[in-house]
C-alpha cells in the first residue's frame, strides 16, 4: 500500500473515493453530472440490440418476447441494485473488477477486469462495423472500411480530451436514442387509438394474441431468445465504471439505478408492445429492423431513414463507452500489478490516454475485418460479448452476497443504499444467468461464444501464472481503503 492511502480503520462515509491497492481511482476528474451520469444509464439500456436483434426475436417468439424482456429486465434490476449497494459502500473506478478483487481473491479481480475489457473491445468492433453499414444506407459509394476508421478516430480524440467531453458526447447521443423511441410510442399509441395511416384498419391490441396465441413457438422457443436479449441489456453496469468521475456519486448513482424499471419497462417492454400491437407478429422477419418495418408499415416516408440515423447513433454511442471503459479498467488492473505499469499513467486532462489508445488500436482490428470481409466482420466479433457481460453480472452478484455476509456479520459497514431483499434477489439472478448460460451451451448456433472464453479462460490462467511467477504479491489478498472523494 502506498503512503497516500489512509489507515484502514477510517470508517468509509457513502460517496468516499475507494483504494484498494495503490488507489486505483485517484487522480481521475470528477467531470460527470448528474444530467450525463443519468443520459449515460439510460443510454446504456438502449443499443443495437433492441433496434436490430428484436426482429429476430419476435419472429422466433412472437408477442412473447414482450414478456422475455420484462423478465430479463427484472432480472437486471437486481443486477444493478447489488451493483449501487457496493457502490455506495466504496464507489471506485473500475468497480466490477475491485469488488471481485476484495470479495472473491486478486484472481477473479484480474479475471474480470481483463474480461470485461475484452468485452468492450469486441464489442467496438462489432459497433464500428455496425456503423459503418449505417453509413452504406446513405452513400453506397464509400467503402465500410473507411467510414469504421474516421468514426473509431473522432470517438478517439473525443475521449483524450477529457471526460467532460465524453459525457456530452454519449449525453446527446442518449437523447437521440431516448427521443426516436417516445416519438415511435406516441406515433404507435395514436395509430391504436385514432387509427390513422396505413396500419389503421388493422392495428389492435388483439394484435398480441389472434395470431397463434401469445406463445405462438411454445415457451421454450419464447425461452431460447433469452439469450439475445441479455446481449440487449449489455452495458447497464456501465454506471458502475463512472463512479469514480462522478461529481456527486452519493446522489447521482442511486438516482440513475432506481430510474432502471421504468426506463426498461418503456423503451424494452412499452415500445415492444406498441409496435406488436401495431403490426402483426408474423410480419416481421430476421435481419429487420422491427421499427424499420412499422414504420413502413405504418406509411411514414422517411422512416427508414430515420431509424437508420437512430441506430447508428446507438452504435456509435456504444463504440463510444467501450473507449471509456477499456483505458479506465486497464489501469485498475495496471494498478494492481496485473497490467504493465504504463497504463496506470493519466495525461493532462485526466485521463487515462495510454489506456485508451492501446484499445484503440484493438478495435481497429474490427476496421481491418471490414476492409477484409466487409459482409461478415459483425458476425465474427459479436458471440463474445454476451459471455463477457454475463461473466462480469455473475462477479458483481457474487460479490454483493458476500459483501452482505460480511455485513451480517459486522465485518463491514452497511451501504447507504441497500438492494431490497438483500442477497435473497442476487440468488435469484445468479440462477437466472446460469440458466441463460445453460441456453446458450444448448444453441448449437450460439454455443461457440462458450468456446472462445474457454480459449480466453486458459490465456488467463496463463497469464496469471507467469505475474505470479514474477511478482508473488500479486496474488496476495490486500484490505481495501478509503479516501476522501476529490
Amino acid at each position: 500500500m502506498t503512503s497516500s492511502q489512509v489507515d484502514q480503520t477510517d470508517e468509509p462515509r457513502a460517496g468516499s473515493e475507494a483504494v484498494g491497492g495503490d488507489t486505483p481511482g485517484e487522480g481521475y476528474e470528477r467531470g460527470l453530472g448528474s444530467r450525463q451520469v443519468q443520459m449515460i444509464a439510460i443510454g446504456g439500456a438502449i443499443g443495437v440490440g433492441l433496434f436490430l436483434g428484436a426482429g429476430a426475436n419476435i419472429a422466433k417468439a412472437g408477442p412473447s418476447l414482450i414478456l422475455m424482456y420484462a423478465l430479463a429486465g427484472v432480472i437486471i434490476f437486481f443486477v444493478m441494485r447489488a451493483l449501487g449497494e457496493l457502490l455506495l459502500y466504496r464507489p471506485v473506478s473500475g468497480s466490477f473488477a475491485e469488488y471481485s478483487r476484495e470479495f472473491l481473491g486478486p484472481f477473479f479481480g484480474y479475471f474480470t477486469g481483463w474480461t470485461y475489457w475484452l468485452m468492450w473491445v469486441v464489442t467496438g468492433m462489432a459497433e464500428l462495423t455496425a456503423a459503418a453499414i449505417y453509413v452504406h444506407y446513405w452513400f453506397p459509394a464509400v467503402p465500410q472500411w473507411v467510414t469504421a476508421l474516421v468514426f473509431l478516430v473522432v470517438l478517439f480524440v473525443a475521449n483524450l480530451i477529457s471526460v467532460k467531453l465524453f459525457g456530452e458526447i454519449e449525453f446527446w447521443f442518449s437523447m437521440v436514442k431516448v427521443t426516436a423511441l417516445i416519438g415511435m410510442i406516441v406515433i404507435g399509441l395514436g395509430v391504436l387509438t385514432f387509427g390513422f395511416s396505413s396500419a389503421g384498419d388493422t392495428a389492435s391490441v388483439a394484435n398480441l394474441w389472434q395470431f397463434d396465441g401469445f406463445f405462438p413457438k411454445g415457451i421454450g422457443s419464447s425461452l431460447m431468445t433469452l439469450q439475445g436479449v441479455m446481449f440487449a441489456y449489455l452495458a447497464v453496469e456501465l454506471v458502475g465504471v463512472t463512479a469514480g468521475e462522478s461529481e456527486n456519486p452519493e446522489k447521482t448513482l442511486p438516482k440513475a439505478i432506481n430510474t432502471l424499471p421504468w426506463r426498461i419497462a418503456l423503451f424494452y417492454v412499452g415500445a415492444l408492445t406498441v409496435i406488436l400491437c401495431v403490426v402483426k407478429w408474423t410480419e416481421f422477419a430476421p435481419g429487420v429492423s422491427p421499427f424499420v418495418e412499422a414504420f413502413a408499415k405504418i406509411g411514414i416516408p422517411a422512416g427508414a431513414g430515420i431509424v437508420n440515423f437512430v441506430v447508428l447513433t446507438a452504435a456509435l454511442s456504444s463504440c463510444n463507452s467501450g473507449m471509456y471503459s477499456t483505458g479506465r479498467m486497464l489501469r485498475t488492473l495496471a494498478d494492481n500489478g496485473e497490467a504493465p505499469k504504463v497504463f496506470n499513467k493519466l495525461s493532462s486532462t485526466k485521463t487515462p490516454a495510454f489506456g485508451i489508445t492501446v484499445s484503440v488500436l484493438f478495435m481497429g482490428i474490427g476496421v481491418i475485418l471490414n476492409y477484409i470481409v466487409p459482409e461478415k466482420a459483425f458476425g465474427y466479433v459479436t458471440s463474445v460479448a454476451t459471455a463477457a457481460g454475463i461473466w462480469t453480472w455473475l462477479m458483481i452478484l457474487v460479490s454483493h452476497i458476500l459483501y452482505r455476509r460480511a455485513v451480517d456479520a459486522g465485518r463491514l459497514p452497511a451501504s447507504s443504499f441497500p438492494a431490497p431483499g438483500g442477497a435473497k434477489c442476487s440468488w435469484v439472478a445468479v440462477a437466472f444467468l446460469l440458466f441463460v448460460t445453460g441456453l446458450i451451451a444448448y444453441d448449437a448456433d450460439s454455443r461457440i461464444c462458450l468456446y472462445v472464453m474457454a480459449v480466453w479462460a486458459v490465456a488467463l490462467a496463463v497469464g496469471w501464472a507467469v505475474l505470479k511467477a514474477r511478482n508473488p504479491q500479486v496474488a496476495e489478498r490486500r484490505e481495501p481503503t478509503f479516501e476522501k472523494a476529490g
